[in-house]
C-alpha cells in the first residue's frame, strides 16, 4: 500500500533529501531536484526549517514499510515539481493532480511543470491532462571530468581568488553580491551563514570568490557537493555588475571545476534558464552534455 500524506517533521527532510539522492544516481541530469536546491529549501536562512509557503504545496508518498517513494515539491509558487521513484512510475499522474488540487483550492489561475526534451513519458501525461508548452524553456549541463586536462583559471589583474570565510563581514559581502548580481534586495547575512553552517552540501574549500583590490566581492562560484553520487552542483553563479566583461565567473568556475575533480568527483553540473550570458559562459568551458526543457502550463 502507498498512501500521502502532508510533510510531519525533520525526518521527512532527511527521508526526502534520501529520495532525491536516489533520483539524481538513477534519473537523467534534471528531472529531480538535486540536494543544492532542497538543501537550500531548509537550510539557507538563520534557523533550519522549511517556510509555511513550501509546506503548504508540500505533500509526500510513503510506501508499507515507511519509505518514501514519491513527493510534490514547490518553492512556494505555482510550479509543480513532481518527484517519483521510478519503481512507482505509474504514481506521477497523481502526484501532479495532487499539487493542481492544492493550487485550484489556493485560488491560483494555472500551474507548471518543467518538462525536458528526453521526458517522454512526462509529456505525455502533462498533454493528457491539459498542459501546454510556453516560451519560457531551462538548459541543465552536465561535464563529465574523466582523465583530460581542464583549463587553468586565469584571473583578471588585481583581483583574487579564495575561499569564503566564516565571519559576519563576510557573509554580509555575499549577501551584497548576490542583491546586486540578481537585482534583489531580499538576501542577508543570515541566510549565507545558516546554509554554511548547516548544509549538508555545503563545502568550504569549494566556495569561491573572486576579491577586487578594494576588498569587496566581486565574484562568486559555489560548488556545491552530492557525496553519494559524486557530483559537483555550480549554485550560484554570479557577478557584481561592477565587475563584469573581466572573465571572473569563468575564472573561478574553472577553479571550482579543478578543485571539485581533485575532491573525487566524476561529473559537475549547471542549471540555467533562458539567459543568454550565462549560456554563453557555460558552453566556453565545456558543458558538452545539454538538456532543455520547456516549461508547460496549465490554466484552471
Amino acid at each position: 500500500m502507498i498512501a500521502s500524506r502532508p510533510y510531519r517533521d525533520e525526518g521527512d527532510f532527511w527521508a526526502l533529501r534520501r529520495l532525491i539522492t536516489e533520483l539524481c544516481g538513477i534519473q537523467p541530469p534534471g528531472r529531480s531536484w538535486d540536494v543544492r536546491r532542497w538543501d537550500g529549501r531548509y537550510f539557507y536562512s538563520p534557523e533550519p526549517g522549511l517556510d509555511e509557503r513550501t509546506l503548504a504545496r508540500l505533500r509526500i508518498w510513503e510506501s508499507g514499510d515507511g519509505r518514501v517513494v514519491a513527493a510534490l515539491l514547490s518553492e512556494g509558487g505555482r510550479e509543480l515539481h513532481p518527484h517519483v521513484h521510478p519503481d512507482v512510475a505509474d504514481l506521477e499522474e497523481e502526484v501532479l493532480a495532487a499539487g493542481e488540487d492544492l493550487a485550484a483550492a489556493a485560488g491560483d489561475p494555472d500551474v507548471f511543470v518543467l518538462c525536458y526534451s528526453y521526458d517522454v513519458a512526462r509529456r505525455r501525461i502533462l498533454e493528457r491532462r491539459g498542459y501546454g508548452p510556453t516560451e519560457d524553456w531551462g538548459v541543465i549541463r552536465r561535464l563529465r571530468f574523466g582523465r583530460g586536462p581542464l583549463p587553468e583559471p586565469v584571473v583578471a589583474a588585481g583581483y583574487r581568488v579564495r575561499t569564503t570565510r566564516d565571519d559576519d563581514e563576510d557573509h554580509q559581502r555575499l549577501a551584497d553580491l548576490l542583491n546586486a548580481a540578481f537585482r534583489r534586495n531580499k538576501h542577508h547575512a543570515g541566510e549565507t551563514k545558516g546554509f554554511q553552517a548547516h548544509a549538508p552540501c555545503f563545502r568550504r574549500d569549494l566556495d569561491l570568490v573572486a576579491e577586487a583590490p578594494d576588498g569587496t566581492l566581486a565574484a562568486y562560484a559555489a560548488v556545491c557537493w552530492d557525496e553519494a553520487n559524486r557530483t559537483g552542483i555550480f549554485e550560484p553563479v554570479c557577478t557584481h555588475p561592477d565587475h563584469r566583461q573581466r572573465g571572473l565567473a569563468g575564472a573561478l568556475m574553472r577553479e571550482g571545476m579543478r578543485r571539485a575533480r581533485a575532491a573525487g568527483a566524476v561529473a559537475i553540473d549547471v542549471e540555467t534558464g533562458s539567459m543568454e550570458p550565462a549560456n554563453a559562459l557555460y558552453d566556453s568551458l565545456g558543458f558538452a552534455e545539454e538538456h532543455r526543457g520547456a516549461v508547460w502550463a496549465k490554466k484552471f
